[in-house]
């Protein structure tokens, strides 16, 4: 008997992925049937985006994975019709374009580059920036992305501290977690980077008590989610100068309203959710991973932790 995958994403994508999907499922010799629609109870494996349309899987008698091809999974992580497996997407082409991103604006940050664009008054100040190992940069959130990035700034010999929820264990990077020790990261912070999954107890990570820990005039960089940050707060800091700038890829409504007050503030930049994006061709090759363990009886990686949501 074939294994039936349904494709559950936005319609546009279905021709971008199923020669994908179809290549690399063949090469591992798999017999599989790729669609959009199944009858439900003859489905194997989801592809899953909340886009898609699926979102009561009790009829997905059948079932034995949904495969999410996005990095977030707080859009589906609580559905209580979904009782399979659930993987979320980690694939190194999204991985690579964070890294890209994330040190192209924390180095801009360290060099103090927007003076150099932005301000062309004739004045030669040749303010000199310090090297990297004398700058402290914090990553918020240590699962795969976080971890990638502080690999990244640390190889550039930046002094690189992280937070999460759990013990980590990275060398170069001064791993922290609990109450405790995320005062003690935000307190040396130049710039905080962050990368924390949205749950319900990461939402205002970054609120009026956490930015007042921050030395004053740090810098803020978010292309996690949205919800990790207290805007009202933010915006209050960066009025103050208690936080000097901050460049923000995510928000809690998208697109960004236009008449929100981060358009407007000088102090703040920013950028249309384009930080990081699932790669096709890498993505592929993740949920083809997948759905090869799941048939030969191996565990399946990515999988979700239901009660920590991500």
């Amino acid at each position: 008997m074939s294994v039936n995958v349904l494709f559950s994403a936005r319609p546009a994508l279905w021709p971008v992925y199923e020669p994908l999907l179809t290549q690399y499922l063949d090469e591992a010799g798999l017999d599989v049937q790729l669609g959009t629609e199944f009858e439900p109870d003859q489905v194997d494996y989801v592809v899953y985006a909340p886009n898609g349309g699926v979102q009561d899987f009790r009829p997905f008698t059948r079932l034995k994975a949904v495969l999410s091809l996005w990095a977030g999974v707080e859009k589906i992580v609580g559905n209580e019709t979904l009782t399979v497996p659930l993987a979320r997407m980690v694939d190194h082409g999204l991985t690579q374009g964070m890294i890209e991103w994330v040190v192209g604006h924390v180095l801009r940050y360290h060099l103090g580059m927007d003076r150099h664009i932005t301000v062309q008054d004739g004045v030669w100040t040749p303010d000199v920036p310090p090297l990297a190992q004398e700058r402290n940069v914090c990553v918020l959130g240590l699962g795969a992305l976080g971890e990638a990035v502080a690999r990244a700034l640390t190889a550039l010999e930046f002094q690189v501290s992280g937070w999460s929820r759990t013990a980590k264990d990275i060398p170069g990077v001064t791993c922290l977690h609990d109450a405790e020790g995320l005062r003690q990261a935000l307190s040396h912070a130049e710039i905080v980077v962050l990368l924390l999954p949205d749950t319900p107890t990461t939402e205002n990570a970054l609120n009026a008590e956490t930015l007042a820990l921050l030395p004053k005039g740090a810098r803020i960089i978010n292309p996690g989610r949205g919800p990790l940050i207290d805007d009202d707060a933010l915006l209050d800091a960066l009025n103050t100068g208690q936080v000097g700038h901050a460049t923000l890829d995510v928000f809690r409504v998208e697109p960004l309203p236009a008449d929100h007050a981060y358009w407007a503030h000088p102090n703040v930049t920013v950028t249309p959710h384009i930080a990081s994006e699932t790669r096709p061709v890498t993505a592929a090759q993740v949920i083809c991973e997948n759905i090869r363990r799941g048939e030969a009886g191996e565990p399946f990686v990515h999988l979700v932790d239901r009660t920590l949501g991500y």
